[in-house]
C-alpha cells in the first residue's frame, strides 16, 4: 500500500491552498495551521488520548477524487499526532468500499454515498462535499443550462450554442483527462460515463480554465474552489454553484466524499483519533483548502 509521506503532503496542500487563496474560498496557510492545532483537541479528547501520544498506521483507500481532501486532513493530523501514518492507496471508490468491507483498510473512501446493500457490513461518513461548476467564457450569452442540456452537449447530440440560447457557433467541450477525478465526478452525475466527445482533454483544473476565458464557444467544468473572475459559471436548472447551494442540495452536479468504516468492531484508537479531526468543526478550513465543501462548520 503506498504511503503519502509528509513533503508529499505539504506540496499537494500547499498548491491547493494556493489555489483557495486566488478564488477567495479557502483560508490563508496560517488559518489551516490554526484549524490543525485546534482540531487536536477534538481529535485527542474523543480517543481518550492526550495529544501527541498515539502511534501506528492508519490505512485508507480508495476514490481518487478526495486524494486532496486526504492529503490536507493528514498533514493537519500529523501535526497533532506525529506518531501515527496515514497510508493512502487511491485505488476508486468501489475498492476503498471493499476495503472497509473485508478489512484490509482501516478506512475506505467513496466520492459516491453508499448502496443499499453495502450498508449491511459498513457505515458511511460524509465528511465533505465536492461541487463541480459549469464554466463559461464570459462573453458567453448563456446563463442557464439544464443536466439534459449539459449531456447532450458534452456527447455531441448539441452541437451548436443556438440550440441552447447562445450565438451560432459550434460547441468546444472542454474537459479534463482519463483518470482525473473531478472528470469523473461530472461524467457520473450528469451520466455520460466514457461517452463524452471533447475537443480538448487537459491535465488540470487551471488548464480547463484558462481554455475557456480564451475561446468564446467553450464549455468546461472545474472544482467550484478553483473558479475565479476569468470565467462565467452558468446556473444549472436555475441554481448557482455555492457552498450554500451545494450543501442544502439545491446545486445538481455535487457528489459526496464518504468516510467508509467496516459495522462489525471499532476502529483501532489512531483510526478513530483521524475520523473525529476529519469530522471536527474545526478541521473545515483544511478541507476548504483541498477544494471540498466542508459539512461541519
Amino acid at each position: 500500500m503506498k504511503k503519502i509521506s509528509r513533503r508529499s503532503f505539504l506540496t499537494v496542500c500547499g498548491a491547493a491552498a494556493a489555489a483557495a487563496a486566488l478564488t477567495a474560498c479557502g483560508g490563508s496557510a496560517s488559518s489551516a495551521s490554526g484549524t490543525a492545532a485546534s482540531a487536536s483537541a477534538t481529535a485527542s479528547s474523543a480517543a481518550g488520548q492526550a495529544a501527541g501520544t498515539l502511534s501506528g498506521n492508519v490505512a485508507t483507500g480508495g476514490s481518487t477524487s478526495m486524494k486532496n481532501v486526504i492529503a490536507a486532513l493528514t498533514e493537519g493530523f500529523a501535526e497533532v499526532e506525529p506518531g501515527v501514518t496515514v497510508s493512502y492507496d487511491p485505488t476508486g471508490s468501489g475498492a476503498g468500499i471493499t476495503g472497509a468491507t473485508d478489512k484490509t483498510l482501516d478506512i475506505g473512501l467513496s466520492s459516491r454515498a453508499l448502496k443499499d446493500d453495502e450498508k449491511n457490513d459498513v457505515d458511511g461518513t460524509i465528511v465533505a462535499l465536492d461541487g463541480i461548476a459549469i464554466v463559461v467564457n464570459k462573453d458567453s450569452k448563456v446563463a442557464d443550462l439544464s443536466v439534459e442540456q449539459l449531456k447532450k452537449m458534452f456527447t455531441g447530440e448539441i452541437t451548436n450554442w443556438k440550440d441552447v440560447g447562445g450565438d451560432d457557433g459550434e460547441i468546444v467541450q472542454v474537459g479534463r483527462e482519463a483518470g482525473s477525478g473531478t472528470r469523473d465526478g461530472f461524467e457520473s452525475i450528469v451520466d455520460v460515463k466514457d461517452s463524452c466527445k471533447y475537443a480538448q482533454e487537459l491535465t488540470a483544473t487551471g488548464a480547463v480554465i484558462s481554455a475557456v476565458e480564451a475561446n468564446p464557444l467553450a464549455i468546461g467544468y472545474a472544482s467550484l474552489s478553483a473558479v475565479g473572475d476569468t470565467v462565467a459559471m452558468v446556473t444549472v436548472e436555475g441554481v448557482e454553484c455555492s457552498e450554500d447551494t451545494v450543501k442544502d442540495g439545491s446545486y445538481k452536479i455535487q457528489r459526496p466524499f464518504v468516510f467508509v468504516t467496516n459495522k462489525s468492531g471499532a476502529l483501532s484508537e489512531q483510526a478513530q483519533a483521524f475520523v473525529d479531526f476529519a469530522t471536527s468543526k474545526d478541521a473545515a478550513d483544511l478541507i476548504r483548502t483541498a477544494g471540498a465543501v466542508p459539512v461541519n462548520e
